[in-house]
Parts: C-alpha cells; sequence; structure tokens
C-alpha cells in the first residue's frame, strides 16, 4: 500500500506536498473483516444453498459489526439493539443494507433450526452476491485505498 498524500497550502500560500502514510485499520475491525472474507469463501464453496445462504449472510453480519467498531456502538437511548439497527445509526449511509440482510435474519434461523429446504438456490446466490457488495463496499468505508476485498478471479477465455 502506498502512503497517501495531501496538499496544504503553506504559510506563504503555496501548496506542500504532505506524506500521511497508510491508513492504520484498528486491529477489531481487521479481524471482523477477515471473519466475514473466511465466511464469503466458505459461501461460494458451498453447494448447498441453505450452507451459501448461512455464510453469506454472516459474512454481511460479520462486515457490518466492523462498521460498528470502527464508528462506534449507539447510545442504548437510540434504540438499536440488533447490529442491522446499530449499523443504520452509526453509518446512515449503509442503511439500505442494513434493511437488506435485516430481512433474511428470520430465514437464517430457520436455516439454523434445521430447515435448510427453505432456501430457494437463486435466493442464496443474490445474498452472496450482496454479501461480497456490502464487504466491498464496507472495505472501502473502512480504508478508502485499500481496493477491493479479494481479487477478482480471471475472466476464462471464450473458445
Amino acid at each position: 500500500m502506498s502512503p497517501r498524500t495531501s496538499t496544504p497550502p503553506s504559510r506563504h500560500g503555496s501548496a506542500r506536498p504532505v506524506v500521511t502514510g497508510p491508513r492504520v485499520v484498528p486491529a477489531d475491525v481487521a479481524a471482523l473483516l477477515a471473519r466475514a472474507d473466511g465466511e464469503l469463501a466458505a459461501a461460494e464453496a458451498a453447494s448447498d444453498p441453505a450452507e451459501r445462504f448461512l455464510h453469506a449472510h454472516l459474512a454481511a453480519l460479520r462486515a457490518a459489526a466492523a462498521v460498528v467498531a470502527l464508528r462506534g456502538r449507539p447510545s442504548r437511548r437510540s434504540g438499536a439493539r440488533s447490529v442491522w439497527d446499530m449499523l443504520a445509526v452509526v453509518e446512515p449511509g449503509l442503511a439500505a443494507w442494513s434493511g437488506y440482510f435485516a430481512s433474511g435474519a428470520r430465514l437464517r434461523a430457520a436455516v439454523d433450526a434445521g430447515h435448510g429446504e427453505d432456501v430457494a438456490p437463486a435466493r442464496a446466490d443474490e445474498l452472496v452476491a450482496c454479501a461480497e457488495d456490502f464487504r466491498d463496499e464496507v472495505g472501502m468505508l473502512v480504508d478508502p485505498d485499500a481496493g477491493f476485498a479479494r481479487p477478482l478471479a480471471p475472466a476464462s477465455a471464450a473458445s
């Protein structure tokens, strides 16, 4: 990662570059993002729709927890009880993601309870794709210089 630069004006009015160094990501935030990446890898490796759904939802949950850890938990007065509620309070720009993933919490609970047959393959695929997009958005929020969480797979050559 290369150092960031900015050009604040000097006291004589001319701009001069200042090297600020790479952004430091708190250890707890980095650990949560690493766990989210692990869950995404598990979601992609799973063939069972219920397993894909479960791991994708957990990946999003870990990424949301990273934002809450970065921004600080909201006060009890905010009424935020779940990580999805907290996310919407501490980072309003991610409120739409919060609502989307919160809507899947009941289905994830059903999968946890052994009702994996409730997950349609298309729903699992959608959640995996959304969790990947959300993880990338969180990564850019945490460190805009870092780029995407995981490199994209190279496209196969067309025959």
